[in-house]
């Protein structure tokens, strides 16, 4: 059993898929956001859309990284990584404007005082305002900040978009096909639109990440940020300190600051594609939960998919895979790897596509390609040899 699994979490959510398996699917079953017909305008040319998501554990290294350091500042990436994961996910449908959000903060009120929840509520509008500045505009609603800590031991962070948006503006992936390429656009680096270097690891995974690299005296110091029952083996592993430091490009970087980087948006980025180049856009998938395996969700028929020009891992991830000893099987199927936003189109649009990613400061590049099969596949290859995924 893998270390993710033995620390009570699944990458591929089976129990959650076959929780809802026979929930109505909406309009358009390989989107990647669901949609409903358009009850608010009662419009059949347009569809209502709802999706809710967080930061995840991610919290948890707000909680260590704050309490060790006094950096409240911290809890800003946090509502940031809330926004983020609701907002890639309906990027991904083609929505990217006149969005509303709503935000659900539970937290533990003896552990997580007033300026933890200002940071975090602050942090959001911030990230809005920066948002409004490229054309992405949405509107902060509030929400639901409850006091429960029989429920949650440090704070949980999480939100709700909605959207109202024209079905002829919409990205449904029934386009995704055989002979398509696919674009990567890198999870790392630092945008015209980031403050600092983002280490690209996003909000998925983090309970692995937080256990694999931060060393055991992190239980000992804050034994409420663990499940108890778990397995002392497979309870803070690694040997770093929030504020040791890995080397990125040269440049030293403390260790929880790169545990911590906010997920990146590609909101920026997807109006400009969506914009301008909506016909070429086949199929758009968010590496998130699933890492590299995700697309795979999504295919409106049986399709063979080659990634044999993945990014370099991150440092980030590098640290990991040694602190945890994953094989690359598991490390792709956790974690982004190096991009967790790919586009399926055709050859002839893609350097379009990279160059519109490269003029906001994002890596972009040729990732796979799609073939013609009778069953699924996905095929991952790279220096670490060839890994297989049979659907």
């Amino acid at each position: 059993m893998s270390l993710y699994a033995q620390r009570g979490v699944s990458a591929q959510k089976e129990e959650v898929h076959a929780a809802i398996k026979k929930l109505d699917q909406g309009l358009y079953p390989h989107a990647f956001c669901k949609m409903y017909p358009d009850t608010i305008g009662n419009d059949a040319n347009w569809v209502n859309i709802m999706h809710a998501d967080g930061a995840g554990t991610k919290s948890i290294l707000a909680y260590m990284y704050w309490k060790e350091t006094g950096d409240v500042s911290v809890w800003e990436g946090i509502a940031q990584d809330a926004v983020a994961m609701n907002l890639d996910d309906l990027l991904c449908v083609g929505v990217y404007n006149h969005i509303l959000f709503s935000s659900t903060i539970d937290r533990n009120k003896n552990r997580i005082p007033g300026e933890v929840l200002e940071a975090i509520i602050n942090g959001t509008q911030i990230f809005f305002n920066t948002l409004a500045q490229y054309g992405v505009n949405i509107q902060y609603l509030g929400g639901e900040t409850a006091d429960v800590g029989d429920v949650v031991r440090t704070i949980a962070v999480n939100g709700t978009m909605m959207a109202r948006w024209p079905k002829q503006k919409l990205i449904t992936n029934d386009n995704i096909g055989a002979n398509q390429v696919i674009v990567g656009f890198a999870s790392s680096g630092q945008t015209v639109y980031e403050d600092n270097y983002n280490s690209g690891l996003g909000s998925n995974g983090l309970t692995s990440a937080r256990h694999d690299v931060l060393s055991k005296w992190y239980a000992n110091q804050f034994p409420e940020t663990f499940e108890p029952s778990l397995d002392e083996k497979v309870v803070y592993i690694g040997k770093y300190r929030n504020t040791d430091t890995l080397t990125v490009n040269g440049v030293p970087h403390e260790v929880g600051k790169l545990l911590l980087s906010p997920t990146r948006t590609y909101a920026p980025l997807m109006k400009v594609l969506l914009e301008q180049h909506f016909d070429d856009l086949y199929g758009v998938i968010h590496c998130s939960g699933g890492g590299q395996t995700k697309c795979m969700k999504y295919l409106p028929q049986p399709l063979r998919i080659v990634k044999n020009n993945l990014f370099t891992p991150p440092p980030i991830f590098e640290a990991i895979q040694n602190a945890s000893g994953a094989n690359a099987q598991e490390m792709y199927q956790v974690f982004n790897m190096g991009h967790r936003l790919e586009i399926f189109t055709n050859e002839q649009a893609a350097p379009a596509l990279i160059h519109a990613a490269q003029q906001l400061g994002i890596d972009a590049q040729i990732v796979g390609y799609t073939e013609a099969a009778s069953t699924s596949e996905l095929l991952l290859k790279g220096s670490f040899g060839t890994v297989s995924y049979q659907y």
